[in-house]
């Protein structure tokens, strides 16, 4: 039984997401002045920043993919703020665009619902903290709302596991969101490297 407490967000996370598939191509166009950059014989993927093929994965949908080119193109748009709680996280995430900001209340509310359901979508660049949530996603409350302010999620849990690998992917997407994919780039290269 899954403990996601969705809030009025889903019927306008709808909304946003047909507004997206009409409107997602002149973004996903846009993608392509971002160029490539390829790692080096370290035994890992290249990543060509035109097609971003890391973002594909054994379980995501074209639609999920899409989602996270849109963002990560478009992360200069983005803004977040993250508080810890003694039991897991508040986290306020933004865009100024409408377009990227309907790709990711989509992608939030689907990711969060994947969760619940113990789904991992395995994207290849996806990050190891992840590994618990789908695991142990049923110790994980979450609300979800989108406001004013942006799309505002507390995600909550008794377990202490999962209290501090939901507070350490908050901070790995808040270095995404300010940094796009070098920060994929940089977590990537910790992990080669340990």
């Amino acid at each position: 039984m899954s403990n996601l407490n969705a809030k009025p967000a889903w019927p306008l996370a709808a909304l946003l997401v047909a507004a997206l598939l009409a409107t997602a191509a002149p973004i996903a166009a846009r993608a392509q002045t971002a160029g490539m950059h390829m790692h080096g014989a370290g035994g890992m993927m290249a990543h060509d920043e035109v097609t971003m093929p890391g973002l594909r994965g054994f379980d995501a949908t074209q639609e999920e993919s899409a989602e996270l080119m849109v963002m990560f193109a478009n992360y200069e748009t983005l803004s977040r703020e993250v508080t810890n709680l003694s039991n897991g996280i508040r986290t306020v995430t933004r865009s100024s665009d409408e377009t990227v900001m309907g790709n990711l209340v989509s992608h939030v509310a689907g990711m969060i619902a994947r969760v619940a359901e113990g789904r991992d979508p395995q994207i290849f660049i996806q990050s190891p903290t992840l590994d618990i949530f789908f695991m142990r996603g049923e110790g994980i409350t979450s609300d979800i709302a989108v406001t004013d302010e942006g799309i505002v999620v507390v995600q909550t849990s008794e377990d202490p596991e999962l209290v501090a690998a939901l507070q350490t992917h908050a901070a790995e997407v808040s270095d995404m969101a300010e940094r796009g994919m070098a920060a994929v780039h940089d977590m990537m290269m910790k992990r080669e490297a340990n």
